[in-house]
């Protein structure tokens, strides 16, 4: 019997905005950089081509020089800025000081939107007693994104990789959030949305539920059905 929940957090319960939104919002944040629309629109294809939003989309193509800290970049905060921004400078940004903009962007709360159903999910979790962990591979503090979409306070642990140099599928990672609960693995969910990162909860004997990251807009209700692992057969729920 499901008595905890452990969600990843992009892709799963939030995601990054698109990224041609992204790159207007650093170049609105900041007066050096003018560039014209046809240079905005081809830029955004080229950032996306090399995966150089943290959240966004993986790279099609990892250059050689950067493949180990492709590998290893949530492991630390420094290795995460400098995985990232040398990717959007594989994008041949029109000035390199962009690369860093864009990193910046990825912090600013409005940037980051929740799934339709992932405040109610979580909501319904708490009224239920069910306690809930956040299991990231990240390299930087997730918790005000929480706190200002109103989630923080359904969440009970947060256990980011790069707080404790473990990353997903180490199951050494589920295992601290299973601690943390005060629960067995085997009676807590997975929720993610990497079917190798978060698949590494299985190893445990947590049950595992994956859902497609697809855009906020294209996915309203994919989190919902997490509340009918928790229910007894037969029982109807609330």
């Amino acid at each position: 019997m499901i008595k905890g929940v452990m969600f990843d957090f992009s892709g799963t319960l939030l995601r990054i905005e698109p990224i041609e939104q992204w790159l207007r919002g650093a170049l609105d944040a900041d007066s050096r950089f003018v560039f014209d629309e046809p240079e905005i629109t081809a830029c955004a294809d080229r950032l996306t081509l090399m995966g150089a939003q943290p959240g966004g989309p993986v790279p099609q193509v990892i250059p050689p020089h950067l493949v180990n800290l492709w590998r290893d970049r949530d492991l630390t905060a420094d290795r995460h800025r400098a995985c990232y921004t040398a990717l959007a400078r594989e994008a041949h940004l029109p000035d390199p000081a962009l690369a860093d903009a864009l990193y910046e962007r990825t912090f600013h709360l409005v940037a980051w939107h929740p799934y339709p159903d992932t405040k109610d999910v979580l909501r319904e979790l708490r009224s239920r007693g069910v306690p809930t962990a956040v299991v990231s591979n990240t390299g930087w503090d997730l918790r005000p994104v929480f706190e200002f979409h109103g989630l923080i306070q359904y969440v009970d642990v947060f256990v980011l990789s790069y707080e404790i140099n473990v990353m997903k599928p180490d199951p050494r990672i589920f295992q601290l959030a299973c601690d943390a609960l005060g629960l067995p693995p085997d009676s807590v969910l997975m929720v993610g949305d990497d079917p190798e990162a978060d698949t590494g909860a299985a190893t445990l004997g947590c049950q595992v539920r994956l859902v497609e990251p697809l855009p906020v807009s294209e996915r309203p209700d994919s989190l919902t059905p997490v509340l009918d692992l928790l229910q007894p057969s037969g029982t109807a729920r609330r």
